[in-house]
């Protein structure tokens, strides 16, 4: 086989793996799953990323941190719209609001999202965990050991972003709001 065929199946493999994943995959796992080395495979997806971007198909290849995974076109996002809220049901003004605190202020704790919030969310985090537009990403180191949550990779497709820079920026109410419900560090024990 030749090094351009060699290539060409690359691309053609990762783009079918890729299609078939229920969920955004890494750099090295997608090496491990062709064969290849890890630069390779991320040089392949690279390659397959710029000639989605460039084409007028409806998907693009969108990474995150060091997971991959194709999504919607943004162009022929709006138009499907009707499609994804019947898959995915809407989300009441509670899921909003918590899902909101998570998104600007993650890594975050289900109390950080309740005082923000003024009201128990531990069913909205359970409802959010359930959807996968939230998952834990770790551990406080504190009393209790609460869980810690973060916006996912299905969060950032479902509302079409490609990073959590594309967010729109707070108002200043809502900064100020955000501030007002930063936990009070505990003083420190010399």
């Amino acid at each position: 086989m030749s090094e351009s065929s060699a290539a060409e199946d690359l691309d053609v493999f990762c783009e079918a793996l890729l299609f078939i994943a229920e969920r955004p995959l890494s750099s090295t796992e997608i090496g491990e799953l062709a064969g290849v080395p890890r630069l390779q495979a991320e040089a392949a997806l690279a390659d397959l990323a710029e000639r989605l971007d460039e084409s007028q198909r409806g998907i693009r290849l969108q990474r995150h941190e060091d997971s991959w995974q194709l999504v919607t076109a943004p162009a022929v996002g709006a138009r499907l719209a009707a499609y994804a809220a019947r898959e995915e049901g809407r989300l009441s003004p509670a899921a909003l609001e918590a899902l909101a605190v998570v998104a600007y202020r993650q890594p975050c704790t289900r109390g950080d999202v309740e005082r923000v919030r003024g009201v128990d969310s531990d069913y909205v985090i359970r409802s959010l965990l359930h959807r996968r537009l939230v998952a834990e990403v770790g551990r406080r180191d504190t009393p209790g050991r609460p869980a810690v949550f973060g916006t996912t990779f299905t969060f950032l497709e479902r509302f079409g972003l490609t990073s959590l820079d594309d967010l729109p920026p707070l108002s200043s109410d809502a900064a100020q709001l955000a501030a007002l419900a930063q936990p009070v560090a505990a003083p420190d024990d010399d």
